[in-house]
């Protein structure tokens, strides 16, 4: 398992390591060292002979001040570009050591690859006159452009402000950062390289990998039956009935026993004989289309009784309104047997009503799978607020409610107010109406079998993502729709 941080977790451990001996002048030649054996290797693997650094007056800056003095001893055709007649103590320092090619301007010469070393992770507005127009140079440069640390231009949520370097490689400084994870960073890092400079960062976010989430479907034993691997209940109502049906088909790949189909019965509040009839007619035709498209299900009406299932998945098409709202509350005050799953309309419904708080009145362990878009109407802040902060307001929601939050957007933020992860898999080709019923519907199968919710759903977004990549290689990014992503889920766990 990986690790990645947030900038202010990586300059704390840059302080503890300076508060335990190692003076920050050491620090900076050690990710300078670092940074020229890193460049010098990719300039070996794409044959080119020279190389510009362009430098901020901040750290990052020093960092490429000591990177482009050491190439220089080494006969490196080097070049250092610095506009900034501001510098921090140490890039001073560093500066003044340099002793090669410098310019003060925007050079006419053209150079094969050029690294950015301008802000790093101290940015906090958008580039302005000289730094913009630096970045916009090396955009349109056509040289291979490096990061030092993380693209110059990008915040530490993830956002991009404009302008913001557009990457081919980063080369990132004492860990993983989770700018180059998240929204636009993962479109604007290219390739990411991890520096070792000798710090030791703490609480950082989980990546799960293929071995971690392999620990989760060991050999199974030959003597065992489908009650040994849970059952998992959808629960749907007639308002859209494919929503849950797709719930349904990804929980058959799960691995759980039992898959069950619950559907509200529409006819059972009518007092009209004629359109009780009419209504019960409509149940029993949804009742064929459930045991025709999915036979290996189990279906039954669901009226407000017990469900002893190990989890349930539930708002999948459920409509938003008073009747999702009776059931999420008959939901959250009786179902005590497992994991319930909040999806879609369940998620809308509370926030419709503004009743988060019946979360806190549950029986059961809880996870809610909103996108970006839901969380902001379940949380009242704008989906700009969140996307400045997805880690922070998903760990702080998760604490105050006592549940789960899978935040889905590109990268997916795991959290239990405890634990965190980011997730890594996915494709372009999972931006189709359907791929989050398709994952409740796995998350529900996955905590069916016994996992707990956090690593039920590490699984499940790894394995859902991977399907969608598995999908985009054989069908390309535009055609896979949600039930072709479900017929990739084995091929995605066969894959681990």
């Amino acid at each position: 398992m990986r690790y990645s941080y947030s900038f202010e977790e990586i300059r704390e451990a840059d302080g503890r390591a300076v508060r335990a001996g190692t003076p920050a002048p050491v620090l900076m030649e050690r990710a300078g060292s670092a940074l020229a054996e890193a460049v010098q290797r990719k300039m070996r693997e794409r044959a080119v002979s020279d190389v510009l650094f362009v430098c901020g007056g901040g750290n990052n800056g020093g960092d490429g001040f000591v990177a482009a003095r050491l190439l220089a001893e080494r006969g490196v055709d080097v070049a250092v570009l610095c506009l900034t007649g501001k510098f921090s103590h140490d890039c001073a320092e560093a500066a003044k050591n340099y002793k090669g090619v410098l310019f003060g301007r925007i050079p006419r010469r053209r150079f094969a690859l050029i690294v950015d070393c301008i802000f790093g992770t101290g940015i906090s507005r958008a580039p302005e006159k000289d730094a913009a127009a630096l970045i916009s140079y090396m955009n349109d440069s056509g040289a291979y452009l490096i990061a030092c640390d993380v693209p110059s231009g990008l915040s530490g949520s993830g956002i991009a402000f404009s302008p913001c370097v557009r990457a081919d490689m980063t080369l990132t400084v004492g860990g993983l950062k989770n700018a180059l994870l998240l929204a636009d960073g993962a479109d604007l890092c290219g390739e990411t390289e991890v520096l070792d400079i000798g710090i030791s960062p703490e609480n950082g976010a989980e990546i799960w990998e293929a071995e971690d989430v392999k620990k989760f479907f060991p050999k199974r034993k030959s003597h065992s039956h489908k009650g040994s691997y849970g059952s998992v209940a959808i629960l749907a109502t007639c308002n859209i009935l494919g929503a849950p049906l797709l719930s349904a088909g990804a929980a058959l790949k799960s691995g759980a026993g039992y898959t069950d189909i619950y559907m509200t019965s529409s006819s059972v509040s009518c007092g009209d004989a004629a359109k009780l009839a009419a209504l019960q007619t409509a149940d029993e035709l949804h009742r064929a289309l459930c045991a025709a498209k999915y036979p290996a299900c189990l279906f039954s009406f669901y009226c407000g009784e017990p469900i002893f299932t190990e989890a349930v998945a539930f708002g999948m098409g459920a409509g938003v309104g008073e009747a999702t709202r009776t059931i999420l509350e008959e939901l959250l005050s009786s179902y005590r047997s497992g994991t319930l799953v909040l999806d879609a309309d369940a998620l809308n419904t509370l926030a419709l009503c503004n009743a988060a708080d019946l979360l806190k009145e549950k029986k059961c362990s809880v996870i809610v799978t909103p996108h970006i878009k839901e969380f902001s109407r379940l949380t009242g802040r704008t989906a700009e607020e969140i996307l400045s902060d997805p880690i922070g307001i998903a760990k702080r929601f998760a604490k105050e409610y006592g549940v789960t939050v899978v935040l889905k957007n590109n990268r997916t933020v795991i959290t239990d107010g405890v634990r965190t992860a980011i997730n890594l898999t996915g494709s372009p080709a999972l931006a189709k109406g359907g791929s989050g019923d398709v994952l409740a519907g796995f998350l529900a199968g996955t905590c069916a079998r016994g996992v707990s919710p956090f690593e039920a759903a590490c699984v499940s977004c790894y394995l859902l993502g991977r399907a969608g990549e598995l999908a985009a290689e054989e069908m390309g990014e535009y055609s896979p729709d949600a039930t072709d992503v479900i017929g990739f889920l084995p091929k995605s766990i066969l894959s681990l």
